[in-house]
């Protein structure tokens, strides 16, 4: 992370057309990227943590965990890591980094079925390399965590009583 770097404002999501469960994910994703980066053990655990406070145990828990193999995928094939928010800072929250874009981009549109533009994410996001591991790792979170009328987006009523004679 360098400080030369110029960052863009966190609303570069909304532009996308990242929904809330997307962004969301960033918190979650920047502790997973410094766990795989400097093995930091508090890490990844700090982004299951974040992932549970955000979409409760039965959504959070998964979601991290595919996360984290889309994570793992992607710094088998592009050795040099992100460029990075730290997850930690306070200032950092309102920033993000082209890495971090794209690779929520490529989350997102594999979410929608969107062939063309996921490609074009994921080529950015591993310098040009089209990695099957990571590809599938991807299409495995989008299958599981899909946009629209997923798991996440069903809305639970009040069951109803009825006197049957």
């Amino acid at each position: 992370m360098s400080d030369a770097v110029k960052y863009r404002c966190i609303e570069v999501l909304e532009t996308i057309g990242c929904d809330a469960f997307e962004v969301g994910l960033l918190p979650v994703l920047r502790h997973l990227c410094v766990s795989a980066q400097v093995t930091d053990p508090k890490s990844w655990s700090r982004a299951f943590d974040i992932a549970v406070e955000h979409h409760g145990e039965a959504i959070g828990l998964p979601a991290a965990h595919g996360l984290h193999k889309v994570v793992l995928a992607l710094f088998a094939c592009r050795e040099e890591g992100l460029d990075l928010k730290d997850p930690l800072c306070p200032d950092a929250k309102r920033d993000i980094t082209d890495d971090e874009v794209q690779l929520l981009s490529m989350i997102h549109h594999m979410r929608r079925d969107n062939t063309a533009a996921a490609r074009s994410a994921v080529a950015f996001v591993t310098r040009g390399r089209m990695d099957p591991e990571l590809i599938r790792n991807g299409l495995a979170f989008a299958n599981r965590f899909p946009a629209g009328l997923g798991r996440h987006a069903r809305v639970v009523g009040r069951p109803k009583l009825a006197v049957v004679a």
